[in-house]
């Protein structure tokens, strides 16, 4: 490990340089009309939307209380800050960050705003401070390029001063050519009278002069980083790039000798971290950059200048070196949960110690203040496409609803908002194609079924498919089988049948289950036996017990929220007792006989409606998180549970025998059963 890493005992407080702005008023960002005294403690989701709100306001409006016709009622902030909604915390984070110059590493889904926040962040950076960078030739080593800071907009005028330099010099140089060249000829052709002796002459001198004007030329030096033109600090994406891109890199020159070689000054590129001087370098994914490239990025954040050099060792780039150069920025790491897994640990270590690491809400209160907010998404959405038809108040109703659905939580809204920005951009297609003059719920609705997820047409296409080869069964009783419920992606529901046989054993009875189960769904079958042996009134050490999870697919199964199913499954196969198909469910089990809440049940339910389904399953802890769209609370019947022998008490067949069996499961499970009320919480499961 080099030893760049081991400085942190020496390494300056981010804050405390001179880069950093002494005072609240240096970040004030004041509005074109120089009326607005806000500071950077104002921006973001604290700016309320610009359009009429009602007096009173009804909490179950869909709008907030906005009176708005369309999008064109609502005024989009010009600054991006400015259009933050939600990430409160992550909100408030990137707020200090800015104000005392720390990094930040973001964690959280994609969608949720992490560039977003990153962008916004760099409209919080003075301006004021940014630099452009010159490399000039070194005449005493010519592969160690000499490095020089202006402020910003000088470069180009240094630059445009040696050029105006050089071509006056090679102007005097071409006059003094010529004239050189006509005496020559001149007295060739008079005097010695020696006429190829004079042209050969004049070759010579011709050559002469062209070569020693490339020693002027080189002289001329590189604008390597160029802030003439930025009207913000320095927002530099960096995510994916490879080394070159990311470290700067000096051009291989296939000419290196005979005087026609590339000055070396002039073959240096910048790195985006040096582009990012006194602004803000953006890594998304950051554990897919390479650890040699991430120790680089160490070196850069710690010293807060890195010299460039070629990055490929056989060309000739790799022998230039030039002198350290600014990289003072502001670093913003983002990843999904898994970026921390594979990331440098001294990185991480750099970035923690000298400032923030947040995690992104995936969701966030559904509130009227912040329902007027994503009423201002959709305005924004529109303004930012810049071709699509203004939404009208039933389409930003629409809008909103859906973000309630995809929140997957009562009393939530999703700020998943890239995925719901699609949406909205697929409703003003829609719209658009039509020539219609607004954007309605109709389009919404229709935007809705085309943006189906890839998962969601895959799901589609799986039920039909079952239809036509009548592998669904949605009718009668069957011993041993019964109609689970999975999630494939996010947001696709699909009806997965569980079987269970249970034959004589030829050694220990074991519980054996295919269908390419995960390690958490295995660990739930295994908690299900544990009920199944304390249940069953038969010795099942001499039986095995055979569970299929029938078309699970090649991505196997993976959760727990299946154990409802396996178990009715199992018991259906014990006890000889049918199940009814038109019956489908969900819900994790704990050992007690407790149904646990799981994730995705909004989409398991109208996965089993299209299934033909007349009745489901679900755990009375999920009842609250279903948002089910309104074509589908008419098709089927909807079964909160606590229990397990609820669960038998709605699926089994047969009244005096499935009587039998419920009243044992209480007997045996009865302490848990009496105190059951709400179950304990558990996370979701993705399954």
């Amino acid at each position: 490990m080099s030893n760049d890493m081991d400085k942190d005992d020496s390494l300056p407080e981010q804050g405390a340089d001179e880069s950093a702005p002494t005072s609240e008023k240096d970040v004030t960002d004041p509005v074109d009309d120089g009326t607005d005294e806000r500071t950077i403690d104002d921006l973001g989701s604290d700016v309320e939307v610009s359009a009429e709100v009602a007096d009173d306001v009804d909490e179950d409006d869909l709008l907030g209380g906005l009176k708005i016709e369309t999008t064109e009622d609502i005024e989009v902030p010009d600054r991006l800050v400015d259009q933050v909604i939600g990430q409160e915390h992550a909100r408030d984070v990137i707020l200090k960050a800015a104000k005392q110059r720390r990094h930040v590493m973001m964690i959280g889904s994609p969608g949720t705003g992490k560039s977003m926040l990153a962008k916004a962040m760099s409209e919080l950076l003075p301006k004021e401070e940014l630099q452009d960078v010159l490399v000039y030739h070194n005449p005493d080593d010519g592969n160690e390029p000499k490095v020089r800071t202006v402020p910003a907009g000088k470069g180009e005028q240094i630059v445009e001063a040696h050029k105006e330099e050089a071509r006056k010099r090679n102007q005097m140089r071409s006059f003094l050519m010529w004239i050189i060249i006509a005496v020559v000829v001149g007295y060739s052709l008079i005097i010695a009278q020696q006429v190829l002796l004079g042209i050969l002459a004049a070759g010579i001198i011709f050559l002469a002069f062209r070569y020693g004007s490339r020693g002027s030329d080189a002289m001329i030096p590189n604008l390597l980083v160029n802030n003439a033109d930025t009207s913000t600090a320095p927002f530099e994406d960096a995510t994916g790039a490879h080394a070159g891109a990311l470290l700067g890199d000096v051009r291989h020159d296939p000419f290196q000798s005979g005087g026609m070689e590339t000055p070396s000054h002039d073959r240096v590129e910048a790195g985006a971290i040096h582009k990012a001087n006194k602004g803000v370098l953006f890594v998304d994914e950051i554990n897919t950059l390479d650890i040699r490239s991430q120790q680089h990025l160490m070196t850069a954040i710690q010293e807060r200048e890195f010299s460039i050099t070629g990055q490929s060792e056989r060309s000739s780039g790799a022998m230039v070196q030039t002198e350290p150069v600014p990289t003072d920025f502001v670093m913003v790491a983002a990843g999904n949960l898994d970026a921390m897994e594979n990331m440098h640990p001294a990185l991480r270590s750099r970035i923690k110690g000298y400032g923030y690491e947040v995690y992104m809400d995936d969701t966030i209160e559904d509130t009227p203040a912040m329902r007027r907010k994503y009423a201002r998404f959709v305005a924004q959405e529109v303004a930012k496409d810049g071709r699509l038809p203004s939404f009208n108040e039933a389409a930003i109703e629409e809008i909103i609803l859906e973000a309630r659905r995809r929140a997957g939580r009562k009393g939530h809204l999703t700020l998943e908002l890239r995925n719901l920005g699609g949406l909205v951009r697929v409703a003003g297609d829609m719209a658009r194609a039509e020539d219609a003059e607004f954007t309605t719920r109709e389009h919404v609705l229709q935007a809705k079924g085309r943006s189906r997820s890839i998962e969601q047409q895959l799901a589609d296409d799986f039920i039909q498919r079952r239809k036509d080869y009548e592998l669904s069964v949605n009718e009668g009783y069957v011993v041993g089988r019964v109609n689970g419920l999975a999630v494939m992606g996010e947001d696709s529901g699909i009806v997965l049948p569980v079987m269970a046989e249970v034959t004589p054993s030829q050694g220990p009875g074991t519980v054996i289950a295919t269908g390419q189960l995960k390690e958490m769904a295995q660990e739930a079958v295994d908690n299900v036996s544990a009920i199944i042996k304390k249940f069953s009134d038969e010795n099942i050490s001499e039986k095995d017990i055979h569970i299929q999870f029938v078309q699970a697919g090649q991505g196997g199964v993976d959760g727990d929220s299946a154990s409802i199913t396996v178990a009715a499954a199992v018991i259906s196969a014990l006890e000889d007792v049918g199940v009814d198909q038109s019956l489908a469910m969900t819900g994790s089990l704990s050992v007690r006989g407790d149904v646990l809440p799981v994730g995705g049940v909004t989409h398991k339910i109208e996965a089993a409606a299209k299934a033909g389904m007349d009745r489901v399953i679900i755990p009375r802890a999920n009842e609250q998180d279903v948002m089910i769209e309104d074509e589908y609370e008419e098709m089927i019947e909807i079964i909160p549970v606590s229990h397990i022998s609820e669960v038998l008490d709605v699926a089994l067949e047969g009244e005096p025998e499935k009587d039998s069996l419920v009243d044992r499961l209480k007997s045996i499970t009865g302490s848990a059963f009496e105190k059951q009320g709400s179950p304990s919480p558990s996370n979701p499961s993705p399954q």
